[in-house]
């Protein structure tokens, strides 16, 4: 809203500025017509049939020729239709225009066209013409006070205008004043920027500017400089109503700028090729542009405001970005003007994309997920496009979600990314199957506490180490160790983690358990000996788990042999987690059942036997016959007793032996002497 005091304080800066001047007093309705908006001798038959405008009770109208007086404005003269009074469209735009006058009422027309209703202040021009054309065009400006800066109120409230062609006969209009490539009527509601808080942005390309009060018209906001174009059938008279009208109350007037000489012949070359409307043309794509009219005429074709050299048919084929117009000299009398901006779509930029996955197995197969590569290359877009994948260039084979790649290791895919206008790219995508490191199954160690060297040796276990390989961890019970070898030394049992990392970036881990264990210590020896079931039983202590053997027959997890015979044996006391050994030699004394003594060299003697050399000095031995009669004492380290008593062999007979170990345990006996 505009203010009287804000009036005041800037009349005298602005009373000098150049901003847009209006009169209404220089020309005539048909002139405006005639000589401004259309001033061409190829449009003819032109008469105004209607002028409708506010009644002010004077010499104020609200329609009139205007000038930009060296204003930004960007038509330099023209016409204009207001809501309110002439006078109050040129700038400053510093107070309100905001007009009424009696009895001045809407349009009919305006309302059936738009579909709206409530239609007053309708300021109206209406004319007929001929032209030698098949299509017409005019440049306008639409501005309004009721476009609000940052205001809802420009989401909900906007006056009508309509440019409506007819044949004269005809009964309805068509209206022209429409948002370019579509059937939307321009209004502030339908051209307008996002209003926060209020409203999204509605064909925001085709609005101009918010106005301050510097602007060189009299209103808050304008359109872009639009163009009503109008396909017509030469020389058939064609009824136009130029119209605008406030809609639900006279506040906030709005007004219309017709560009002088802009009423001219065009020549249709479609709709302009803009990447703001969605519809530019592909990469490497062509449009063949087509500006024959009927008759015997000449073209010339520009690119640019350049003309290009030799183009001089009536088509002419696109082959790059720019704005391209066409002259048309129809019948060596008149010139038809086309215009028309091709743009081409900004091709897709993916270039060296990869998708690399760790392959758990190393066997150059494993699982891709497209799902998330499509994800990845989406999140480069503001508008989402279609994304498809194909394993060749010719689209024969769509693949999609988890993929397994064919080819070993490194493949080739291809992945197709259209948008809603046709537009598409199809770029290559290596996938590569990245080796991981491989390990052994999982080994135990044992480590010996009791045992040289006080530390071992693990390893990591892995059986693909080369030069990709750049680091280890090595961790115990989940303590990171500051290790980066493939086997380290310790000295303490647990659970060690070594996690192998390539350059390549794949990683993975293997569990080693170190399990504590010890040689066996021998702590007694309990031999049951002298009878008929002679046992040997190892007491030993340690960590570990331990297996023994008697001379060298087969190890077993009893401790305790029975059934030994007398003699000196060898005991191996073995780990089974792999410490070291030990041996003990056990004596088990026992007594021959009999001996031969006849020099042959076999059991010629009698002893004792299966005593330990340290202890057999001092066992007394003596031997009886049957009545008692002391025969012999013998040592125990020498042969033994031959059968001669006083040197005389005895006879055949049972023989009894007397025998004291140091410890005071004795043993009585007998055995038999043959001959």
């Amino acid at each position: 809203m505009k203010h009287l005091l804000f009036n005041i304080l800037f009349i005298s800066a602005f009373s000098f500025a150049q901003n847009v001047q209006v009169e209404s007093a220089t020309y005539t309705a048909q002139q405006l017509i005639e000589d401004i908006l259309i001033d061409s001798n190829c449009i003819t038959d032109v008469v105004v049939t209607n002028v409708v405008g506010g009644n002010f009770g004077g010499t104020d109208q609200s329609f009139g020729y205007f000038d930009a007086n060296n204003s930004s404005f960007p038509f330099t003269n023209g016409i204009v239709l207001s809501t309110g009074k002439l006078t109050n469209v040129q700038g400053p735009n510093t107070t309100l225009s905001d007009d009424d006058a009696t009895n001045w009422t809407g349009d009919s027309d305006l309302e059936t066209i738009l579909n709206e209703t409530n239609t007053l202040n309708a300021t109206i021009i209406e004319f007929e013409f001929k032209s030698v054309a098949s299509q017409i065009s005019f440049n306008y400006v639409f501005a309004s006070e009721e476009y609000q800066e940052n205001n809802s109120s420009t989401c909900q409230y906007s006056d009508l205008f309509g440019f409506l062609i007819k044949e004269k006969n005809a009964t309805n209009f068509t209206n022209i004043a429409l948002v370019p490539n579509t059937q939307t009527p321009v209004k502030v509601t339908t051209v307008h920027p996002e209003i926060p808080n209020s409203c999204s942005a509605e064909n925001e390309s085709y609005f101009g500017s918010w106005n301050d009060a510097s602007a060189p018209i009299n209103f808050n906001g304008q359109t872009a400089v639009l163009t009503a174009i109008a396909n017509t059938i030469p020389n058939e008279t064609y009824h136009v109503k130029l119209v605008i009208a406030d809609e639900q109350n006279y506040r906030y007037d709005s007004a219309v700028f017709l560009e002088a000489g802009s009423f001219k012949l065009s020549t249709d070359l479609g709709e302009d090729r803009l990447i703001d409307t969605n519809n530019p043309l592909c990469e490497n794509d062509t449009l063949t542009l087509d500006a024959s009219q009927l008759g015997n005429n000449t073209y010339k074709w520009f690119k640019d405001s350049a003309e290009i050299i030799g183009a001089i048919n009536e088509t002419f084929t696109v082959e790059e970005a720019g704005t391209y117009n066409v002259e048309v000299e129809l019948q060596g009398q008149c010139t038809s003007y086309g215009e028309i901006t091709i743009e081409y779509f900004t091709p897709f930029t993916i270039n060296n994309l990869n998708l690399t996955v760790c392959d758990d197995d190393s066997d150059g197969h494993t699982i891709f997920n497209l799902d998330d590569l499509k994800a990845t290359i989406l999140s480069n877009f503001q508008e989402p496009p279609n994304i498809n994948f194909y394993t060749d260039t010719n689209e024969s084979d769509e693949i999609s979600g988890n993929y397994q790649n064919t080819q070993a290791n490194s493949q080739t895919i291809y992945v197709k990314i259209k948008n809603d206008i046709d537009c598409y790219e199809l770029s290559p995508i290596t996938l590569q199957a990245l080796e991981v490191p491989q390990f052994l199954n999982t080994e135990t160690y044992t480590y010996c506490i009791n045992t040289y060297p006080d530390t071992i040796t693990i390893d990591s276990g892995i059986i693909n180490a080369d030069d990709n390989t750049t680091s280890y961890q090595w961790f115990l019970n989940n303590t990171e160790i500051s290790q980066n070898t493939a086997s380290i030394q310790i000295n303490e049992a647990g659970t060690y983690t070594i996690i192998a990392t390539f350059l390549n970036g794949c990683s993975a881990s293997n569990s080693i358990t170190v399990n504590t264990s010890s040689t066996a210590i021998i702590k007694d020896v309990i031999v049951t000996e002298g009878s008929t079931n002679n046992t040997i039983s190892v007491i030993v202590s340690g960590a570990g788990n331990y297996e023994y053997v008697l001379n060298n027959t087969s190890p077993q997890q009893n401790n305790t042999f029975t059934n030994v015979q007398a003699g000196l044996h060898t005991i191996s006391i073995y780990d089974t987690n792999g410490c070291e050994s030990i041996e003990t030699e056990v004596s088990v004394f026992g007594f021959p059942n009999f001996f031969t003594p006849n020099n042959d060299g076999i059991n010629d003697t009698w002893n004792v036997i299966g005593l330990s050399t340290e202890i057999n000095a001092n066992i007394y031995i003596q031997i009886f016959n049957r009545y008692g009669k002391l025969l012999k004492q013998i040592n125990p380290l020498s042969a033994g007793w031959d059968g001669l008593y006083q040197g005389q062999i005895l006879p055949n007979d049972d023989y009894w032996f007397y025998i004291q170990l140091p410890d005071g345990k004795t043993y009585k006996g007998h055995f038999s002497l043959k001959h």
